[in-house]
C-alpha cells in the first residue's frame, strides 16, 4: 500500500527521468536491433480510450503486482540487488505464461526474444525506480509510455490481435 499510496518528491522524479531516458533507450536498442520496433504511421485508432486503458494493464497492473509486492524500497533496505533481478526474471517470465494461457494470439510477439530483452529492461528500470522512490508512480509512468508508445508509433501489434 505505501507503494501507492507514495508521491516522490520532484527530485526523485527528475532521478526517476533519468533512468527512464535510459530504460527506453536501451529497449529501443534492443527492439531495434531484433525488428521488433520500427517507425511506422501512427496509430490513433481507439484514442483515448486504448492508452486510458493500457494505464489500469498493463502499467498500473503489472507494477503493483511485480515492483508493488515483491520489491522493498529504500527504507526497507540498502541491497535491493536481489529483491530487483528476482521480480525482473519472475515479471519476464510472466509475459511468456500470458503468452501461453491467456492470451495464446500474443505469443508471435511476447515470446521473441527482444520482446523479452525489452520486458527485461523495463522491468530492472522500474524495480530500480520503486527502490529509489519508495513509490510506484514512477514505474506506472514509464511502463505506460513505453506500451503507449510501441502501440502508437513504433509497430505495435493491435491490442485485438494480442487476446
Amino acid at each position: 500500500m505505501r507503494g501507492l499510496q507514495t508521491w516522490p518528491a520532484p527530485g526523485e522524479w527528475l532521478w526517476a527521468s533519468m533512468v527512464g531516458v535510459v530504460v527506453l533507450a536501451l529497449m529501443g536498442g534492443a527492439g531495434l536491433a531484433g525488428g521488433l520496433l520500427r517507425l511506422s504511421q501512427a496509430r490513433f485508432a481507439g484514442w483515448p480510450w486504448e492508452p486510458m486503458s493500457l494505464l489500469v494493464a498493463p502499467a498500473l497492473g503489472e507494477e503493483v503486482a511485480f515492483r508493488g509486492l515483491w520489491v522493498p524500497d529504500r527504507t526497507e533496505t540498502m541491497r535491493p540487488a536481489r529483491a530487483i533481478a528476482l521480480v525482473t526474471v519472475i515479471f519476464t517470465l510472466w509475459h511468456v505464461v500470458e503468452a501461453m494461457t491467456f492470451l495464446p494470439r500474443a505469443g508471435a510477439v511476447f515470446l521473441r526474444l527482444d520482446f523479452l530483452a525489452c520486458a527485461a529492461i523495463l522491468g530492472l528500470g522500474c524495480g530500480l525506480m520503486r527502490w529509489r522512490t519508495a513509490s510506484i508512480w514512477p514505474a506506472v509512468a514509464l511502463h505506460w509510455i513505453a506500451v503507449v508508445g510501441w502501440l502508437t508509433w513504433l509497430g505495435g501489434p493491435r491490442l485485438a490481435d494480442l487476446m
